[in-house]
């Protein structure tokens, strides 16, 4: 069956009508809010709590760089899932989801050049250029700066609809970028497990458009 052609039916649809039906409320949206802000508050509190290990630093930048990961992840997820579900209202939350991204990443680079750098930004900008690791991971920056400069609904409606979306696919090109990013980091230790599961999450969820834009042809040729 087409995955076009997928269709909940019986139970299934009865908890995708209560799904839609929880996602219209106005409690929602400041739930996941607050949920996507939790990451955060966590890693204040163990920064004065002193509960980051022995190395507060590095965990505080690998921590804001894994938040960045799993939050570019679940945006990812949004288009698949409202699809999938049958829940047209989650696409009302992939806004909030995509600043929550840049944010853990402006964190992650802050973190970087605050704590490891000491704010010294001619090393910085050595570092960048002389790390390709690095500099990976500021080109998906840059990007993710582009997005957030342009998620906003005045710029939205100045650039027209079509030309925002076409610009804001960008997101599959940082998602390969910070995976990028975070491998050749770890291959530094040879540490590949939280690479390959984060590259298999990404692969399907771009996959599945792969997939129904495939379907989309086929069906209207």
């Amino acid at each position: 069956m087409a995955l076009s052609e997928h269709r909940p039916s019986g139970e299934a649809r009865t908890a995708v009508n209560g799904l839609e039906l929880t996602l219209r409320q106005r409690f929602t949206k400041p739930v996941v809010f607050v949920l996507c802000l939790l990451p955060f508050a966590w890693l204040v509190f163990a920064a004065f709590a002193d509960r980051l290990g022995a190395n507060p630093a590095e965990a505080l930048i690998r921590s804001t760089g894994d938040w960045t990961l799993r939050m570019l992840c679940i945006v990812l997820a949004v288009t698949p899932l409202r699809q999938w579900l049958n829940a047209p209202s989650l696409a009302r939350y992939r806004r909030m989801l995509g600043l929550f991204t840049f944010f853990y990443a402006a964190l992650h680079l802050l973190a970087y050049a605050w704590l490891d750098m000491g704010f010294e930004w001619g090393e910085v900008v050595r570092d960048i250029a002389k790390r390709p690791f690095i500099l990976v991971g500021f080109l998906g920056f840059v990007l993710l700066s582009v997005l957030f400069a342009t998620s906003f609904k005045r710029v939205i409606k100045a650039m027209g609809a079509p030309s925002w979306q076409r610009l804001h696919r960008a997101v599959y090109l940082i998602a390969g970028l910070a995976l990028l990013h975070f491998f050749w980091m770890r291959a530094g230790k040879n540490d590949f497990n939280e690479v390959l599961v984060y590259a298999a999450v990404i692969g399907v969820l771009l996959g599945v458009r792969v997939l129904r834009r495939f379907a989309s042809k086929s069906k209207n040729a």
